[in-house]
């Protein structure tokens, strides 16, 4: 069977469960996957535990970030609206791409283009979300009234889809005429906290916080100047302004080449760390909750899906706001110590959805 993946290139989050889901329908070995998508080959190779065939470009637009926690709302309307111009030679092309591998199942997670695709090529397809982005853009700055005409061709396209894998804490599904909901999906680590810190040179004891805020980062922050003092220690594989000769001894900058040989994953370095200081995303929140990790969150700029995590937060692991003032000055130690004080979540979410998603896209077969 082979099945096409079309995954959002809009943050870390789409991919990284995608991964799981791939990994865990591929483990029988009987299964052909292909991925259209603009996210990072690299990504891939470090996560994937089969070989897929990337077809790569772009196959939605999102939104437009200028940094970590804020975006360009014009630029995202621009975007929009030029990727979907003339939408039908899109779809078009796509078919011809697609043409020579005898596709049977295309999964969005979640570009309105691959249920157009499916729909011409006469395959079934099956969206695994937790937003739409109908729903995202009709809120978002901009958009409307102007964009009213695209977001209707959106929505007629997630009309077209065979079935939607609706995880926690969703919005927008009411457009699709068939769904099921599903656990979360979440990268799960396999290494004990105490071997990645000894892998990654850190303390066995005192506190760990890691700054995760993707690709991005936060270049503009100082981390020469926080107020932590020797009793944390700070991890980051963020991309950061100073170099780490400036680094005060209690700060650690990690580099994406720690991850290459595979013998340690991303998700290892959460669950070695106490808090996870970062935006609420999907990715990442799933991350924390299936490692137990605190979250120290701040506001991430305009996008729906925000409120909805936010307000999913607390049943889900320890989080404590912090504002883009104390953050960016450096003000964390009381943020950090409130936060381990506070009680952990009386109850877990499943967080076996790869599994289920696998299990779901098997019945295609």
């Amino acid at each position: 069977m082979t099945t096409v993946f079309y995954i959002s290139g809009h943050g870390f989050g789409h991919a990284s469960r995608d991964v799981e889901v791939i990994n865990a329908l591929t483990a029988t070995g009987q299964e052909q996957v292909i991925v259209r998508s603009a996210v990072s080959a690299d990504l891939l190779q470090r996560t994937l535990n089969a070989p897929v065939q990337l077809l790569p470009g772009e196959c939605d637009t999102g939104v437009v970030q200028v940094s970590s926690v804020a975006n360009d709302n014009e630029a995202t309307v621009r975007a929009a609206v030029d990727f979907y111009r003339d939408f039908p030679k899109r779809v078009d092309a796509e078919v011809a791409r697609l043409a020579p591998f005898g596709v049977d199942l295309i999964v969005g997670d979640v570009p309105p283009l691959a249920f157009a695709v499916a729909a011409r090529m006469g395959v079934p397809s099956v969206a695994i979300a937790n937003f739409t982005w109908d729903w995202i853009y009709e809120t978002h700055p901009g958009f409307l009234p102007s964009g009213a005409d695209l977001v209707a061709l959106i929505r007629g396209c997630y009309r077209q889809a065979t079935l939607a894998l609706e995880l926690p804490n969703g919005g927008g599904f009411d457009v699709f005429p068939k769904r099921e909901r599903i656990p979360l999906i979440a990268r799960q680590s396999t290494r004990s906290r105490e071997e990645t810190r000894r892998f990654f040179e850190l303390p066995q004891e005192g506190r760990v916080a890691l700054l995760s805020f993707g690709g991005y980062g936060l270049p503009a922050l100082d981390l020469a100047a926080l107020d932590v003092g020797p009793s944390w220690t700070i991890v980051t594989t963020d991309r950061v302004s100073q170099p780490a000769s400036a680094m005060p001894p209690h700060v650690r900058l990690l580099s994406e080449a720690s991850f290459l040989t595979r013998d340690f994953r991303y998700e290892d370095l959460i669950k070695a760390a106490d808090v996870v200081i970062t935006k609420p995303g999907y990715g990442i929140i799933s991350e924390c909750t299936s490692t137990g990790a605190a979250m120290l969150y701040t506001s991430r700029g305009d996008f729906r899906e925000y409120d909805l995590l936010v307000q999913a937060l607390p049943a889900m692991v320890r989080s404590r706001f912090i504002s883009h003032e104390d953050l960016f000055a450096g003000r964390w130690q009381s943020s950090l110590d409130a936060l381990l004080a506070q009680p952990l979540p009386t109850t877990v979410p499943a967080i076996n959805g790869a599994e289920v998603a696998a299990g779901i896209l098997r019945r295609f077969s």
